[in-house]
């Protein structure tokens, strides 16, 4: 590979979103095939700012378990389906990694996916004390990320990335159907990607929930002389390349192999946390 990223992809996402949660095998798997050749860039979405916006909708804590319980039998990332004590906003964890985006740029991924881990897990992501252990799971002071916060310029970067958010590019509007629609119009569903080719500026948008083949046909269109790294060796080797833990969906798609195969290697060889159904997958040892 060229080491160079030849494609920008921005991910328009939301800490607190299934859809975007069940996207994250197939990111994995894009990540291991195309390697330096991308680069991602996150946007936050912002779902809600208050709990009531999902209440006022009539979307409750019995409506969003039955949600994860379907989404979780379909797609097989591991959510807690239990019944939460209320709903919860998504705008402060959003806060939470663009703050870390603009202060530690280089662990603003590994935040963002531990605040989904504790979310998934039944924690509710407008509690300060999530935030904070979030926080800590990354090498981040608690005491860094609140200040960081409430600094005026992570406040400006996150209504930048909720503007954005809410003003898809007119490909994207051609799909409007993988749109979510608003007062002033539609906003990015979560996961949606912006692909953009380097060299020129040619864009290919992926609105929404899309299988993996979307984004390798956008990929193949923008980058047709893209180099594909060759599949894993094993899940030990996919373990080591992630450095953290992993649903076994993920592991299997990455290793381009099926659920019983993987879940039957990695318990030869790896540590499973449990969460919801399944579990996230760390090397032994």
């Amino acid at each position: 590979m060229s080491g160079v990223a030849q494609l920008l992809i921005t991910e328009f996402t939301d800490p607190a979103c299934p859809f975007a949660w069940s996207a994250e095998p197939a990111r994995r798997r894009l990540q291991w095939l195309y390697g330096e050749e991308l680069e991602w860039k996150l946007r936050m979405v912002g779902l809600s700012s208050s709990p009531e916006e999902y209440t006022d909708k009539g979307f409750t804590p019995e409506r969003l378990s039955a949600s994860l319980r379907s989404l979780s039998e379909r797609h097989h990332m591991p959510m807690d389906t239990s019944v939460r004590p209320r709903m919860s906003a998504t705008v402060p964890a959003c806060r939470a990694v663009v703050a870390t985006r603009l202060n530690e740029p280089e662990l603003e991924r590994g935040l963002l996916r531990r605040l989904r881990v504790r979310h998934f897990a039944g924690e509710l992501l407008d509690e300060q004390s999530t935030l904070e252990e979030a926080a800590e799971d990354v090498g981040i002071e608690p005491a860094a990320l609140s200040k960081w916060m409430s600094d005026p310029a992570t406040e400006s970067a996150l209504e930048e990335d909720l503007r954005l958010a809410r003003h898809p590019s007119p490909e994207a509007v051609a799909l409007e159907h993988k749109l979510a629609s608003w007062s002033e119009g539609w906003r990015y569903t979560c996961p949606s990607y912006e692909i953009t080719r380097a060299s020129d500026g040619a864009r290919v948008s992926v609105p929404g929930f899309q299988p993996l083949e979307s984004y390798e046909v956008a990929i193949a269109n923008l980058l047709p002389a893209a180099e594909r790294r060759a599949d894993p060796d094993g899940v030990e080797e996919i373990l080591a390349w992630a450095g953290e833990p992993l649903a076994t969906i993920e592991v299997a798609t990455v290793g381009a192999t099926d659920l019983p195969s993987a879940r039957q290697e990695l318990g030869r060889v790896a540590h499973e946390q449990h969460l919801g159904f399944d579990g996230l997958w760390s090397l032994a040892g």
